[in-house]
C-alpha cells in the first residue's frame, strides 16, 4: 500500500513538474495593454492574470495616471506582475510633458519598466482630424526632434530608454515635404532617442518595414505586432496580409529586443479571446 502511494506521489509529481515545464517553455512575447484597455479599465489585476494564462511574457502598459499604473502605485504595480510571472518593459506616457517628466520618469522607473515611450508627438503637438479620422501634428519638426532630445536625456540619466512610437502619419511626407520619422532618425542620438516601429501602421502608410531597418540599423528597438486585413482593419496576427516571417528576420537589422500584440479595435470580438489568437498566430510565424 505504502508502495502504491509512493508511486502515484512520483508520477503525480513528475506531472507536475512536465506541465510546469511546457507551461513556462510556452511563455513568450508581449501584449500591449491598450488591447485590453476595457477589461483593464475594469478588473487591472484580473485581466493581467487572463494576459500571464494566455501565454504572453510580458507587458507594455498604456494606463498611467496621476502617479499610478492602472489605480496601482509604481511599486505594487510591479509586485503584482512579478507574482504573476509578467514582466514590465515599456509604458506609453502621452502626457508627458518638460514639466512632468521627472515625476513620469521616476515613476516608470519604479514601477520596473525599461522602455518610456512617447506614443504620440508630445506637449499638445499631436492632431486628430475627426471629419477625415487621419492623424497629423503641429508645430515644427525642430521642437519635436528637441523635445525629445531632452526627454531622452532625462531617461538616460534615469537609467531609462526613451522611444517614440509611430502611426501612419509619420512615414508619408507633411506639407514640407518631410517624411517626420525620416527627420526625427537624422537628428537626433540614438543615445538619447530612438524608436518603436508599429508595423501595422508602417505598411498603413505605405511604407516598407524592412528598408527603414537597413537605412537606419538598430534605431527600432521595439515593435508592435498587429495585423491588417482586406480591407485595411486590424486583425489578428496571422490572420491579416502583412508578411511578418519577412519582417522578423531582419530583427537584427531593426535593433529589435522585444516585441508586442497590439490590435487597436476587435470588432466586436472580446479581446482577451483575440489576444490569445494573436499568441498563436506569433508562435506558426517564428516569433519566440
Amino acid at each position: 500500500m505504502k508502495g502504491t502511494l509512493f508511486t502515484k506521489g512520483i508520477f503525480a509529481l513528475a506531472f507536475a513538474l512536465l506541465t510546469t515545464t511546457f507551461y513556462a517553455q510556452d511563455k513568450f512575447g508581449g501584449l500591449a495593454l491598450y488591447t485590453v484597455r476595457d477589461n483593464m479599465g475594469k478588473d487591472a489585476k484580473g485581466t493581467l492574470q487572463k494576459v500571464a494564462d494566455a501565454g504572453y511574457a510580458y507587458i507594455e502598459a498604456a494606463g498611467y495616471d496621476n502617479g499610478k499604473f492602472y489605480g496601482m502605485d509604481p511599486v505594487e504595480f510591479k509586485s503584482y506582475l512579478k507574482s504573476i510571472g509578467l514582466t514590465p518593459v515599456s509604458t506609453h506616457m502621452g502626457g508627458v510633458t518638460l514639466e512632468n517628466a521627472d515625476q513620469q520618469i521616476a515613476d516608470t522607473k519604479a514601477a520596473g519598466f525599461t522602455y518610456f515611450t512617447v506614443p504620440v508627438p508630445p506637449m499638445g503637438m499631436f492632431t486628430f482630424d475627426r471629419e477625415s479620422r487621419t492623424m497629423g501634428m503641429k508645430g515644427t519638426m525642430e521642437d519635436f526632434a528637441n523635445i525629445l532630445t531632452t526627454l531622452g536625456k532625462k531617461c538616460e540619466a534615469a537609467g531609462l530608454k526613451l522611444l517614440y512610437h509611430n502611426h501612419d502619419f509619420e512615414y508619408k511626407d507633411n506639407e514640407d515635404g518631410i517624411k517626420p520619422i525620416v527627420y526625427l532618425l537624422e537628428n537626433t542620438d540614438p543615445k538619447y532617442v530612438n524608436f518603436q516601429m508599429d508595423l501595422y501602421w508602417v505598411t498603413k502608410a505605405g511604407a516598407d518595414p524592412v528598408a527603414y531597418f537597413e537605412k537606419y540599423p538598430g534605431r527600432f528597438k521595439l515593435w508592435h505586432v498587429k495585423d491588417m486585413d482586406e480591407e485595411g482593419k486590424f486583425a489578428p496576427v496571422g490572420e491579416g496580409t502583412i508578411d511578418f516571417g519577412r519582417i522578423l528576420k531582419e530583427k537584427e537589422a531593426s535593433g529589435m529586443k522585444m516585441y508586442f500584440v497590439e490590435q487597436d479595435m476587435t470588432w466586436g470580438n472580446e479581446p482577451l479571446e483575440v489576444i490569445k489568437i494573436s499568441h498563436k498566430g506569433l508562435k506558426q510565424i517564428g516569433f519566440q
